[in-house]
């Protein structure tokens, strides 16, 4: 049962009253818990330099370890990619080639097109940091202006080859509009100094996990030391700040869960992903829910090593068993002797009297390696090309039981007991808009909208619109986008989506209305000012429009969308030749854009290049056979 708990400390003579009051629920037998006062709003975080001037040797280990490498900038020595003739890599579902280089000691990626023996298209970015320490992958981030994005080239260091990144296989090539956004970042790094007024905007970014990400902010404990204020934390807790051995073993888990517990994750109201701090509840910033499947067990999410450690028997049976039972996080796995693990094993099971009961040859002859057979090295559901040690401590299975069919049954939610039916809601709409756009996960969603009980709430109103903006029902969402009140206070993304709402049904003044709130509150969303640029067009105001898709180009110069938009402005103005440029320009980032295509045919046609503009409808067929557009234009010609 969870229950909400407060700490309150008295002194003597100057009374201190700390109210230490999770938003979420706190398990009854976390009463003994220590009250870290790096918990206080007034404690900041201090960077790894400062930590770094008392634990120099805790930093030299640590730097090396799969943490302290995870970000980095794009250098020859960060790179664990080889540059050989085996480098490009070809999506046969987009028909686009992929290379990799170095220029000026700057690594760049080169996307290209090929018609035969001749390139009809290419498009080059240099990559600014290089994601992962190099044991698995290194993935790749460019940036433009500050707006970050994933590129779509990869490399795996297991087999020692390039391929497409997680999720652009199978036509699902995103490119380079793939978004880093703030939960990307808080698990691949230190926190960055984020721009809110983006999704994927950062003013600057670290260069790799540090220590408070696993300490929480140390102002406080660096002030103390530096005047004297020393703690023998051989007789008691030195509360300035999280010592995370200190922690309850839940605690412990759940301060690993934060990036080791890879699913969907559902942010509570007001909360960012920057907000949790070690010896929290993950729930009293975020609920994650893990999809569950019936069959083959044995395949799982890379980064789910606290769920899979939590179904082992070993977990369930222990009371003293967590991630730090195996890992010290000052340093690599990579360089910690065998015995470190094996043992934690052997004690255990030599104290409960539960041995080994395979001949010793066969265990010789891996060194008698307890984690070769008990966390065997599998294949991962959602990383192609990687193995990683399954933390499901488990008896050897058949490998019929591996080879058996997956399927997907349900979410469960990690990080809340009993969760409400609009938690449950929440979950499925995260991983439908995320992760899979199937439309049983709607129907789950619905089924639980249906259990829920308080239909009144604000959350419930807001997370309504949001399922059937993704079910594309839009007079449903109107609907309900009219039940809020004046006093209702709602965020930009439900302002989008009713604005799209809107839009869609052909009411522009109250979309341009909704965009606008939007944009108010995240001002360089670049999809909100293009929406809110679309709107005011449809609606006569050029100017602003005009004005609207300049903005975006002058944040990020880069963005096809708003280049093909104000080429089309200036069509309506008879300038053929800045439109045409302007249409160029987003055919050099996007060459299969349908829409800048079709504003490049309409240009062509009112200059009398008609043979030419035919041309370019008939790609567009070829894209999109059912256009009816490019079908209407292809007949007047």
């Amino acid at each position: 049962m969870l229950i909400p708990r407060s700490y309150i400390v008295f002194g003597f003579f100057i009374i201190v009253v700390v109210v230490f009051s999770y938003c979420g629920q706190l398990h009854k037998k976390e009463n003994k818990e220590f009250y870290w006062r790096n918990h206080s709003d007034s404690a900041h975080y201090v960077g790894m330099s400062t930590c770094k001037q008392c634990h120099a040797p805790i930093h030299s280990t640590f730097m090396h370890t799969g943490m302290g490498e995870s970000w980095g900038y794009a250098t020859m020595q960060k790179s664990k990619a080889l540059f050989d003739k085996h480098a490009i890599v070809y999506d046969k579902i987009k028909n686009f080639y992929y290379k990799p280089y170095w220029k000026d000691s700057s690594l760049y990626i080169l996307e290209f097109r090929l018609n035969g023996n001749d390139t009809v298209y290419k498009r080059s970015e240099k990559i600014d940091f290089i994601v992962g320490s190099g044991q698995h992958t290194n993935s790749h981030i460019w940036n433009s202006n500050g707006y970050l994005y994933q590129a779509p080239l990869t490399f795996y260091t297991q087999n020692g080859i390039w391929d497409l990144p997680p999720g652009f296989e199978d036509g699902e090539n995103s490119r380079w509009n793939r978004t880093i956004s703030s939960e990307c970042m808080s698990c691949h790094n230190m926190y960055p100094d984020f721009n809110s007024t983006a999704e994927n905007k950062f003013a600057s970014v670290k260069t790799g996990i540090e220590c408070e990400r696993c300490h929480g902010p140390g102002s406080i404990h660096a002030a103390e030391k530096l005047t004297g204020i020393l703690i023998d934390t051989s007789k008691e807790a030195d509360r300035s700040i999280v010592n995370p051995r200190r922690l309850s073993v839940e605690l412990q888990t759940e301060l690993c869960e934060r990036c080791h517990l890879q699913g969907i994750s559902v942010l509570n109201e007001g909360k960012s992903f920057f907000d949790f701090k070690p010896g929290m509840f993950l729930n009293t910033v975020e609920n994650v829910f893990m999809p569950r499947y019936a069959g083959g067990n044995e395949t799982f999410i890379m980064a789910s090593h606290a769920d899979r450690m939590k179904q082992s028997k070993c977990f369930i049976e222990s009371k003293t068993m967590s991630c730090l039972t195996c890992h010290n996080p000052h340093i690599s796995v990579k360089v910690t002797a065998l015995e470190r693990f094996n043992d934690n094993c052997k004690n255990c099971h030599s104290n409960s009297g539960k041995t080994c009961t395979e001949d010793l040859s066969k265990r010789m002859k891996q060194s008698d390696n307890c984690v070769f057979c008990h966390m065997p090295v599998s294949s991962t559901m959602d990383i192609p090309h990687v193995t990683v040690h399954d933390h499901r401590i488990q008896i050897p299975i058949e490998k019929t039981e591996v080879e058996s069919i997956k399927r997907f049954v349900g979410l469960e939610c990690m990080t809340t007991k009993n969760p409400s039916a609009l938690l449950m809601v929440q979950g499925y709409l995260a991983m439908y808009e995320s992760y899979s756009s199937k439309s049983f996960l709607l129907d789950s969603a619905f089924y639980f909208l249906q259990k829920q009980t308080d239909k009144n709430s604000l959350l419930y109103k807001k997370t309504i619109v949001q399922y059937y903006f993704l079910k594309k029902d839009f007079p449903i969402e109107i609907s309900w986008a009219l039940k809020f009140s004046s006093a209702d206070s709602l965020d930009a993304w439900t302002n989008y989506r009713i604005g799209e709402a809107y839009f869609y049904k052909q009411q522009s003044k109250t979309a341009e209305e909704y965009f606008a709130k939007a944009v108010k509150q995240k001002p360089e969303e670049l999809q909100f000012i293009n929406k809110l640029g679309a709107a005011q067009l449809t609606n006569g105001k050029q100017d602003d429009a005009k004005s609207s898709f300049e903005k975006i180009i002058s944040l990020q110069p880069k963005y096809a969308p708003a280049l093909s938009n104000l080429a089309y402005i200036y069509m309506l103005r008879n300038d053929w030749t800045y439109s045409m440029k302007l249409v160029n320009d987003a055919l050099a980032l996007d060459p299969d854009y349908v829409e800048a295509l079709m504003n490049k045919a309409a240009i062509l046609i009112s200059t009398n290049k008609k043979q030419e503009a035919k041309k370019i409808i008939q790609q567009v067929l070829i894209l999109e056979p059912e256009n009816e557009k490019a079908k209407v234009a292809l007949k007047s010609i």
